[in-house]
């Protein structure tokens, strides 16, 4: 069974609309204040909008509790969102029925920040990757197992190993399968949210270049949710900084991390580790009075937008 069986041909942006549009997203969670107080809304994600094109790699950075991770659950619609328009290949997911967004996810899928709670402790391997397959009712058992096999090869693992259960393998070996598991339905676009921030250093290294390594091969394009700015710098093109749930500038990666125009993003970056000794560290405090969040992006450089 080929790998590129369900694959439409490499899309070129530059002739046609990206291959994922999000405008003017927004989730608002209620949260409780207490039994007699009023319920207060919390905007999770407050009014975003980015494109990522086919075989791009979109990086989306911010601290904690930014908005990262509650984007790209919207996406999909493991959240539903508050209002605002998501497109996949023009077409809006957010209207989607039940039936046609199960269908669509044959195309959008995720790889989990977490792989020691992603993975089903009580099923063996090959059951989760064969999961997707099998939900989609996709393939003969023979067919389906042949699939497995290919994918466990692909993202590097023994297929001897196939009848194990998760908690015999490592970290970085967990992350693997999560990876095949997403690849099972030939998907064109992966969030990949914190897919290595729970990992050991060293194995970290490994898993970002098997990303890059499926996306030269199969033509994938991520959404690459991440705090570690040094890596987002190393493999995304564009880059949408996220603070309070707004995106508070975006543009070419290099451009970006070279002349940060908003405050919070100089202060983001100057906190990267840099591995000199001798460098002292220049931080910068962001002085929160002297921002406008209320400030809309425009267009400060070519390509390079900023709520400034």
């Amino acid at each position: 069974m080929s790998l590129d069986y369900a694959r439409d041909k490499p899309f070129d942006s530059a002739q046609g609309r990206p291959l994922v549009e999000v405008r003017h997203l927004v989730k608002q969670f209620t949260r409780s204040e207490g039994f007699l107080s009023k319920p207060s809304i919390v905007h999770a994600v407050n009014d975003v909008s980015f494109t990522v094109d086919e075989g791009e790699t979109f990086g989306l950075v911010g601290e904690s509790g930014s908005g990262k991770t509650t984007t790209g659950r919207c996406i999909l619609r493991l959240i539903e969102p508050t209002s605002g328009e998501v497109r996949f290949r023009g077409d809006d997911v957010l209207a989607y029925s039940k039936e046609a967004m199960r269908q669509a996810r044959r195309q959008m899928q995720i790889v989990f920040q977490d792989p020691y709670s992603s993975l089903n402790p009580r099923m063996r391997v090959r059951e989760i990757i064969e999961e997707p397959l099998v939900i989609h009712g996709i393939g003969t058992r023979e067919s389906r197992t042949e699939r497995v096999v290919e994918l466990y090869r692909l993202v590097g693992l023994d297929p001897a190993t196939l009848d194990r259960y998760p908690h015999e393998f490592s970290g970085g070996q967990r992350q693997r399968i999560g990876v095949a598991r997403a690849l099972a339905l030939n998907p064109s676009f992966i969030i990949a949210d914190e897919p290595v921030s729970a990992l050991d250093v060293s194995i970290q290294a490994q898993v970002v270049n098997l990303l890059i390594e499926l996306q030269q091969k199969l033509g994938l394009a991520y959404l690459f949710i991440a705090h570690d700015l040094r890596l987002v710098e190393h493999i995304c093109r564009r880059t949408a900084v996220m603070y309070l749930g707004r995106i508070v500038e975006m543009g070419n990666t290099a451009l970006l991390f070279n002349n940060p125009r908003h405050p919070y993003t100089k202060a983001l970056l100057s906190a990267i580790p840099v591995p000199d000794p001798n460098h002292k560290p220049a931080r910068i405090d962001m002085n929160k009075h002297d921002v406008n969040f209320d400030a809309p992006l425009r267009e400060v450089g070519p390509g390079h937008f900023a709520a400034v």
